[in-house]
């Protein structure tokens, strides 16, 4: 179906509410879903009316356990008949487990009857699935980037924080998911009322859909300490391949001496002991949530060999990568073996 922007300009102009179907996934982030709901919900406040209208459906109509472990009630199942202006699919952990073939192929025929569908966080692997994505532009969280494009050959992936391609949209993390928001309401509502809703939040810095995701978050470092931030960012990009401190600075054009008195100032560490937990950071993520083979997450991680790998891991964790693996999987067992019992 052709995006059908006069429909959505048409509805604003009437003062109908924009209809929106959110469906959330189990193991869902609560923050995800507050990026969501919250902008929805600060838009009709600020505009003194109902300019959005929203529905929360889950795979089987029943409550949702996210991450956190609250439960969130649903207004009903995810399947067809369903129409309106947005269908967006939140996912997260273990979406095999929560979204089967009659999910996918309910999202496939509801897809249809909407003006924009959105996949968040790990929804945009449900809309890839579906083969709602193949031949456009997505994005997934940088954790899953390189997986995505890999699952995904058809797609273009881009590492931006968003990503709009015609009526499918996908987003790479709650952070984005507010500005994916914010972008929506401000070409449906209006730039003024985007930033009125920005203010309510006090969210400073409303970033556009090409901005890069970045590994960390420096907030008012960027600003406050360029140089710094310009480490950390170079730090970023060369996981794989790991600089010297001293080769570092060189491709910062400044001399290591102050580049390891900008670290100590403002983080109390060396920076090749920060770059060292970075890398390390980025290690423990893909251990616990990803079926990844040790041997390539070293690789990743810029380690030259698994031996070097486990031990930095273990130094860092308490545990080898492969005995942190398994507890956590035992864990998700449990979890997922309580949530079956009866009552």
């Amino acid at each position: 179906m052709k995006f059908d922007i006069m429909r959505m300009s048409a509805k604003t102009e009437k003062s109908a509410p924009i209809e929106v179907v959110v469906v959330v996934l189990p193991e869902s982030s609560i923050m995800s879903l507050a990026s969501v709901l919250d902008p929805m919900r600060a838009a009709n406040r600020v505009a003194g009316r109902p300019v959005f209208r929203w529905r929360l459906l889950s795979g089987d109509g029943e409550a949702v356990k996210l991450t956190c472990d609250i439960p969130i009630p649903v207004d009903g199942r995810f399947s067809p008949p369903l129409d309106g202006d947005l269908l967006l699919v939140i996912g997260g952990f273990n979406l095999y487990r929560h979204a089967g073939k009659r999910f996918l192929a309910a999202l496939q025929e509801c897809a249809r009857h909407f003006d924009i569908v959105a996949g968040i966080e790990s929804g945009c692997w449900l809309l890839g699935r579906s083969g709602l994505l193949n031949g456009r532009k997505a994005t997934a969280h940088w954790e899953e980037l390189e997986d995505f494009s890999q699952t995904f050959p058809g797609l273009t992936v881009i590492g931006d924080r968003f990503v709009t391609d015609g009526k499918y949209w996908t987003s790479g993390g709650a952070s984005p998911t507010f500005d994916m928001m914010l972008h929506l309401i401000a070409e449906r509502l209006g730039p003024a009322l985007a930033l009125d809703v920005a203010s309510i939040f006090v969210y400073d810095q409303m970033h556009s859909p090409t901005d890069v995701q970045p590994f960390v978050s420096l907030g008012r470092i960027e600003a406050r300490d360029p140089e710094l931030a310009g480490a950390i960012r170079l730090m970023e990009r060369t996981l794989e391949r790991p600089m010297t401190v001293a080769a570092l600075a060189r491709r910062l054009a400044i001399s290591q001496r102050k580049l390891e008195l900008l670290f100590a100032r403002a983080l109390s560490i060396s920076p090749g002991a920060y770059y060292l937990r970075l890398r390390l950071q980025v290690a423990h993520r893909l251990v616990r949530d990803s079926g990844i083979p040790m041997r390539d997450i070293a690789l990743r991680c810029g380690f030259d060999s698994l031996s070097a790998f486990s031990r930095a891991y273990r130094r860092e964790y308490g545990a080898s990568p492969l005995k942190m693996r398994g507890a956590n999987r035992a864990a998700s067992s449990r979890a997922e073996s309580s949530s079956l019992s009866p009552a």
